[in-house]
Parts: structure tokens; sequence; C-alpha cells
């Protein structure tokens, strides 16, 4: 290996942990839940790097609804932010998020739309249902060291046979199914490299449950 292999392969390796903090979320407050997620970066060189975040999601459903009967669950995730740097290397911004949510049992989803959010960069936020999954796709770029809130998820829904519930929850059960993606791209010596990175919520909480009357 040359000497200028060895110096590369260093820095690259250390770029996978980069992911930790490029999501770096304020408390959740007494209304939120807090959602503990267990991630891996894969960088393109060097071994895949796992670490744990944390964020929050403001969810709000009625507690009851007749069979039969319309109504509409919103999740809000909390304001985060991008580092500027991490361990001495610069975060120049973070792009492609995914955030997905299993479309819930008990109900029909008869519609989904995204409201709100801030400093999410100039690609589009988008929402999208596909394999029973509700996916909210924002293409950035964020840029390092910018707050941002992504959108925040309606569902409507119409309820099903009295006696069930119908709850919310992000996706994910690992690395190869997750319910949180998003690729940092961080600047090392003469190239800017990629790091995809995969989460899932460990553990999976109900972020709103109502019943069927």
């Amino acid at each position: 290996m040359s000497p200028r292999s060895a110096r590369l392969r260093n820095p690259m390796a250390v770029t996978a942990g980069l992911a930790l903090a490029c999501l770096i979320a304020s408390p959740a407050s007494a209304a939120e839940t807090n959602l503990d997620m267990h991630c891996q970066a894969t960088p393109p060189i060097g071994s895949a790097q796992t670490f744990d975040l944390s964020a929050g999601v403001d969810a709000t459903a009625p507690d009851t609804v007749a069979s039969g009967s319309s109504f509409s669950v919103t999740l809000a995730t909390q304001s985060m932010t991008v580092p500027g740097s991490v361990s001495g290397y610069t975060v120049k911004s973070i792009k492609n998020i995914t955030l997905k949510a299993p479309v819930p049992a008990n109900a029909t989803l008869t519609g989904t739309h995204l409201s709100g959010g801030s400093g999410t960069g100039s690609g589009t936020p988008s929402v999208s249902v596909t394999g029973g999954q509700i996916v909210m796709s924002v293409p950035g770029p964020i840029g390092g060291g910018q707050t941002f809130t992504l959108p925040a998820l309606t569902l409507d829904l119409t309820a099903g046979a009295s006696g069930g519930t119908v709850d919310t929850q992000l996706a994910g059960s690992g690395f190869g199914s997750p319910g949180l993606t998003f690729t940092a791209s961080v600047p090392i010596l003469f190239v800017t490299v990629s790091v995809p990175t995969s989460c899932y919520p460990s553990p999976n909480p109900v972020l709103t449950s109502t019943t069927i009357s």
C-alpha cells in the first residue's frame, strides 16, 4: 500500500462515524415521543460503523373514533441541526433523507400530505405510498451548520371495524430494512466522500393509538 493510500484510508474510515452527529436533535419535550435509533454508516472505504441517534416525534391523533368515520393523524419531527464539523472534519451537507412509516392496520388510508418544514434545501419534499409503507423523501441538500425541520406528515384515514385500534409507528427492523436513511457528504483530502447511513428505531414505540368504537 502506498503512503498516500494509508493516509487516505484512516480519514475515510473516520467518516463512517460522522453520521453520528449529522442529525443533532434537541431534547424531546413532554409532548413528544423520544425515539432511539440504531444506525449504521457505510463509507466507500473501511468498515461500517454503528452508533445511536435520539430524536423526537410530536404525534397527534384522536383517542377514539367511530367505525367507518374519517380522521387524521399527524406526525411531526422536532428541529435538527447538521453540524459544521465533526472531529476536525468538515460536514459539507446531508441529502436524500427518507423517513418511513407502515400504513396503519384496522383503517383505510385515503390520503397523505406534507405541511410546514423549513431549511430543507432546494429539493422539494414529497410523500408516497409503496409496499405498505408511507415514505417521506427530502432531497436536500442541507448544508453543514444549518438547522432544519422536516415537514409534518398527515395521514387521512377511515376507521375499520369496531373494537380495533389504529396505531402509528415508524418503520424499520434492521439495517437492511431501515426507517430512516440519509447520506452525509464529507470532504476528505482531495475528494468528497458520500457516507450512506441507515437507521431503525430500537425500541419502536407506538406514536399514536386510536380506539375504534
